[in-house]
């Protein structure tokens, strides 16, 4: 039973390895970022992206980022807890690709950002997106995991209810 789950969906060694790999390319760049940038350096890529290192002591959009600082223990339990349902998750469903997919992105990103909150106290951000006079967030390679996973779980869900 356990080789039909394997070869359906793969086990979950396999979406704990992508969540691995996506938690390596977010730390690696981030240290890349920390060793190379100064808080604010920037440099342009090109007319509509930056690399840039911002600091991020909220959540996603700099949530909460102006509040006293109980917010980094509140953010780094809620990515644990978050991490501990994941898993569950992803055990439970060891048969659905595109959900064990995007469990696994959410759970690298998460864990990338918590490893954040441990280390720094705060995120570090440097993907810097404009056009036009609008300026989107900075954001980093676990926020961008746990994007690509919400979009596919909400087209994961969309293709189950089709199926119904």
């Amino acid at each position: 039973m356990a080789r039909s789950s394997r070869s359906s969906g793969g086990g979950m060694l396999q979406w704990l390895g992508l969540a691995f790999i996506l938690l390596l390319a977010d730390q690696f760049t981030k240290v890349l970022i920390v060793g190379y940038y100064h808080l604010g350096d920037s440099t342009t890529v090109t007319s509509f992206f930056n690399i840039v290192r911002v600091h991020n002591s909220g959540a996603a959009f700099s949530f909460l980022a102006g509040a006293s600082g109980w917010q980094r223990w509140f953010f780094t339990v809620l990515g644990f807890v978050a991490a501990g349902v994941i898993i569950w998750m992803l055990k439970s469903h060891p048969g659905q690709k595109l959900f064990s997919f995007a469990m696994a992105c959410i759970l690298g990103g998460a864990v990338g950002n918590v490893i954040d909150r441990l280390v720094h106290g705060y995120v570090v951000d440097f993907l810097d997106f404009h056009w036009r006079g609008m300026h989107f967030p900075a954001f980093n390679v676990a926020d961008s995991a746990i994007t690509v996973g919400a979009i596919c779980l909400i087209l994961d869900e969309f293709l189950r209810v089709k199926k119904s």
